[in-house]
């Protein structure tokens, strides 16, 4: 009915809009006449001729305008290219004018002087009756802006971008900003303006022009694929003390959607100067599409992001599975509503259920499996330490012995950078979960086991960076373990491409490693973020430093001594080599460790500790490690023996 109704005033508009110019055309005709005739007497008397050339002149103006398509332009946006159709339409009707004046209009006494006064009145009037709601809206604006309170910005970027947003905030009335100067580095700038606002300095003079200019806010006009430009630029604007907002993404910025609305706040990411690491949609498509994918903790921060993708490389299932049932509601709910037509299956279960893990394999037959379920928090558990193992370890172990039955083309399971001469018992499980994927893998045809390594991701469920944001909203203090603690830090996105692109590149038992660029000392991290929520660090927001907690270290590491890396296509995607270990013994002890962690013994982590030499732990007066390494070497020196 809307749609109607519409359409209706649409044709409404049109048959006035050629109404006028049936009045226009024909009056202009007979106007133009007049005033170049007249002698000095008023009359309104017409020859013959004079009426049928208005008339004429009618019919052949209404069928130009209809072709040129002067009655399909929208008035509110009409612009240089309108006028154009305007100015060649009118032309058009000159030059058929100035043929009937050659051909016998100057012997009626019509001439060229009189076609030239009226093609000029019939360009004016319809560039009155097509831009009059522009004009008027233009004028209406710069009162407003004139005399309405609105809230001074300061734009950094001098380009088509920073154009299109002080256009938008000029002719738009329901503007709430008032764009006061521009800051460009490129000298050849400097002064210019544009729609009357001036390029006043340079990107250093950014704090000393905002003071001058009375500036309450900076929007910053740097394309966002120009990371390190940016950063750089936000680290100038940041000692102004103002609060910033950035350009839109490109995605935005190629559709044209540049405005005001779609500018965004300054983030955390923008800070860690590096390019953000993408996938090639070609190698992802080419093992996804018509793939049925089973995605295990596919509620999480990294299962929910790896479900978006997925979805969008067009898999004949998606299968998410996780033992929460309100997160896991949450993406499906999600994508049903963005991926109607995605064969979606969701299953409530966990991966320590040895029965249940077999029989969704049996069942569905998934093809590739993305393990992202997992004990991940690093304080709770060490605390419970026997629930990290149960659940990381054996929840593992579950799954990759059911793809391997099974006959799953491509397993990836995600590690961290913690499993690295692991301080923690997450840590350290996640190490074994690699062994158990290098293990497995190395001797399967059919499957291809890989484990994707990578360090802090930015946004997760339990990141450093919620709970800073919460500590800033109560008034702090934000609270940083110690002021030298450093971490490899990357986005959501970015992690769920290394995976995506690992299973690319599986080909069994490898583990791949992300260059996540420099590592980002936690209190800068905190330091910078205060600053984006307006405050200064010290003054207004306290940090305290509380100590390490149990199982945390000062840096991460990306690599053993023993792994050496080996460089894939993508350039940013490395894989650690395998280190060698004694199968047989591996598989006794991860034995004994499954008795240990569900009899919640405290002989629990030397059996890790034996499985991962580099695992570092307190002791407590336990006994059992050493008995257990004497039993381990006396098992060895037997098989030397019989060898």
């Amino acid at each position: 009915m809307a749609k109607r109704k519409r359409t209706l005033n649409q044709n409404v508009l049109r048959a006035l809009l050629a109404v006028y110019d049936v009045l226009l055309v024909g009056g202009m005709a007979l106007a133009a006449y007049w005033m170049t005739s007249w002698s000095g007497y008023l009359h309104f008397t017409f020859p013959k001729i004079v009426a049928i050339w208005a008339a004429s002149n009618v019919v052949l103006a209404l069928i130009i305008f209809l072709f040129m398509g002067l009655y399909s332009m929208i008035f509110a946006s009409v612009g240089f290219p309108e006028a154009l159709q305007i100015f060649f339409s009118v032309c058009i009707l000159g030059v058929c004018n100035i043929v009937f004046v050659a051909f016998g209009g100057r012997s009626e006494g019509i001439g060229y002087s009189i076609v030239l006064f009226y093609s000029l009145l019939v360009f004016i009037g319809l560039m009155a009756s097509r831009f009059g709601k522009r004009g008027y809206t233009s004028v209406k604006v710069q009162l407003l802006n004139k005399f309405t309170r609105k809230r001074k910005v300061m734009i950094v970027g001098c380009n088509n971008d920073a154009f299109t947003l002080i256009r938008n905030m000029v002719f738009n009335e329901k503007s709430r900003y008032k764009a006061v100067c521009l800051i460009e580095d490129d000298a050849r700038y400097l002064g210019k303006r544009i729609y009357d606002v001036r390029v006043v300095g340079s990107t250093y003079e950014i704090r000393e022009m905002a003071k001058r200019y009375k500036a309450q806010e900076i929007f910053i006009a740097i394309p966002t694929q120009q990371k390190k430009k940016q950063r750089e630029i936000i680290e100038r604007c940041r000692e102004s003390g103002l609060p910033m907002k950035l350009l839109p993404e490109l995605s935005q910025m190629t559709n044209g959607e540049i405005s005001v609305s779609k500018l965004r706040n300054v983030q955390i990411e923008d800070l860690l100067g590096r390019e953000q690491v993408g996938v090639n949609l070609n190698e992802v498509m080419g093992y996804i599409e018509g793939k049925r994918v089973l995605v295990t903790g596919g509620g999480g921060s990294i299962g929910s992001e790896l479900c978006r993708q997925i979805a969008l490389h067009n898999p004949a299932q998606l299968i998410i599975l996780d033992i929460y049932e309100n997160s896991v509601y949450d993406i499906e709910q999600e994508l049903k509503r963005s991926h109607p037509d995605l064969n979606l299956l969701t299953l409530i279960a966990s991966i320590r259920d040895v029965t249940k893990v077999r029989d969704v394999f049996e069942t569905y037959r998934p093809q590739i499996v993305f393990n992202a379920a997992a004990h991940k928090h690093v304080p709770l558990m060490e605390t419970s330490p026997n629930e990290a193992v149960k659940n990381n370890v054996f929840g593992t172990l579950n799954l990759a012995r059911a793809a391997s039955e099974f006959e799953t083309e491509t397993f990836v399971q995600i590690s961290t950078d913690k499993a690295v001469n692991p301080t923690n018992v997450m840590g350290a499980s996640k190490r074994i979960c690699e062994m158990i994927i290098q293990t497995i893998g190395k001797n399967n045809e059919k499957t291809k086991f890989v484990a994707v390594r990578f360090g802090n991701v930015l946004g997760s469920n339990g990141s450093v960076i919620p709970l800073f944001k919460k500590q800033i909203e109560a008034g702090g203090p934000v609270t940083v373990t110690h002021k030298d603690i450093i971490r490899y830090f990357m986005t959501i996105p970015e992690a769920v491409s290394l995976v995506l692109q690992a299973g690319a590149y599986a080909k069994g038992g490898q583990i791949f490693v992300l260059d996540m660029g420099e590592p980002v000392k936690i209190y800068d991290l905190a330091c910078n973020l205060i600053r984006l929520s307006g405050f200064e660090p010290h003054v207004d927001i306290e940090i305290q430093f509380t100590g390490l907690r149990p199982g945390e270290k000062l840096y991460e590491e990306r690599l053993m001594a023993e792994e050496g890396l080996q460089k894939t296509p993508s350039g940013q995607i490395s894989i650690a080599q395998p280190i060698p270990l004694d199968e047989t013994s591996f598989w006794q002890t991860l034995d004994m460790l499954y008795e240990a962690a569900h009899n919640e013994s405290e002989e629990m982590k030397d059996l890790v500790k034996l499985l991962v030499p580099t695992y570092t732990i307190d002791r407590r007066g336990s006994t059992a490690f050493g008995y257990l390494k004497s039993q381990a070497e006396k098992n060895s020196a037997v098989k030397a023996d019989n060898a």
